[in-house]
C-alpha cells in the first residue's frame, strides 16, 4: 500500500481492522509530498516507481494505491504493467456513492489534481446511473490535517467556503475524494448539514481488498501474528510521530527509504 504522505494511512487501519491477519506494508513518499498540486505525468512516474520497488522487496500479493490522486492518473497504467492486482481508492467509493444516494445528486470533494483529472466525472459516466455529479477541489485540507487542526475556527472557515458549490449543487451524499479528509469529517458534516451523508474512500477500498482476497482465496489464514511494516521516503521520526497519532496505534521502527535521485 503507497501513498504521498499520511492520509493512506485511514486505508491502512480500514484494511488492519476489516482484515487483521493481513500481513501490510505501508509506503508513505513524504520525501515527495504532496501529489496534489504536482503534474500528472510525475505523479504516475512516483506510482511506477513505488510499485516496482513494493514486489521487488516485498513481494505483494496485492498493491492498494491508497492516494486519491495516484488513483485518479495512474492507476490504470499500474495496472497493465503488475502481475498482481492493483486497487485504488477512486472507484470503491464512487460506487457506494451511487448507492446511498436518493436523489441522485452526489458530490465530490478532493485536492486540485484529483478532482482536476476529471477521473471521478470519467469513472461516475463509465460505472452508468443517473447522478448528477458536482465535483469540487478543497486546497489546504491536507496542510491542516497533517498539523493536527481540525475543527479550529480557521479550518471551519475554509469549509464553508470551498463547500459552498456543493451545498448549493444540493447532494444527499457526499465522497471525502482524499484519504485525509475523514480527519475532518465532523467538521465537514456539520458544514454540509445531517440530511448528507459522508462516505469515506478508505472503508470502502477496504472491502474492496476482502472481496478480492476472498474471491482470489489467497487471504491469508490466522495462526502467526501479521506484520505491519511502514517506510517513509522522507523523516521517519516525524513520520512515526504523525502516523501514530492519525493511525490511532503505535507506529515503531518506521524504516527510512531514500530515492537515488535524492
Amino acid at each position: 500500500m503507497f501513498d504521498s504522505g499520511f492520509g493512506g494511512l485511514t486505508v491502512a487501519r480500514a484494511v488492519i481492522d476489516l482484515l487483521p491477519d493481513e500481513n501490510l506494508v505501508y509506503f508513505g513518499d513524504t520525501g515527495r509530498y504532496p501529489y496534489g498540486s504536482r503534474p500528472h505525468d510525475e505523479v504516475r512516474d512516483f506510482a511506477a516507481e513505488i510499485t516496482e520497488w513494493l514486489i521487488e522487496n516485498h513481494s505483494p500479493k496485492m498493491i492498494v494505491v491508497a492516494c486519491n490522486t495516484a488513483s485518479a492518473v495512474a492507476l490504470d497504467g499500474l495496472r497493465s504493467s503488475a502481475d498482481i492486482p492493483v486497487v485504488g481508492v477512486l472507484e470503491p467509493g464512487l460506487r457506494s456513492l451511487m448507492k446511498v444516494t436518493v436523489t441522485g445528486r452526489i458530490g465530490v470533494i478532493g485536492t486540485v489534481g484529483t478532482i482536476a483529472s476529471g477521473a471521478y466525472q470519467t469513472a461516475a459516466a463509465r460505472m452508468g446511473g443517473d447522478v448528477d455529479l458536482t465535483c469540487q477541489a478543497c486546497p489546504g485540507f491536507v496542510e491542516f490535517v497533517e498539523r493536527g487542526d481540525t475543527d479550529s475556527d480557521q479550518v471551519r472557515v475554509l469549509a464553508q467556503r470551498l463547500l459552498a458549490p456543493v451545498r448549493e449543487g444540493k447532494v444527499d451524499s457526499l465522497l471525502l475524494g482524499c484519504t485525509h479528509y475523514p480527519f475532518l469529517a465532523r467538521t465537514i458534516g456539520e458544514i454540509m448539514g445531517r440530511d448528507v451523508v459522508l462516505v469515506s474512500s478508505a472503508d470502502e477500498t477496504a472491502f474492496e481488498v476482502r472481496h478480492l482476497l476472498e474471491r482470489s482465496d489467497v487471504a491469508r489464514p490466522g495462526g502467526a501474528p501479521p506484520v505491519h511494516r511502514f517506510v517513509s521516503s522522507g523523516d521517519a521520526e516525524s513520520f512515526a510521530a504523525i502516523g501514530t497519532r492519525l493511525l490511532g496505534m503505535a507506529m515503531t521502527n518506521v524504516e527510512a527509504h531514500r530515492w537515488d535521485d535524492r
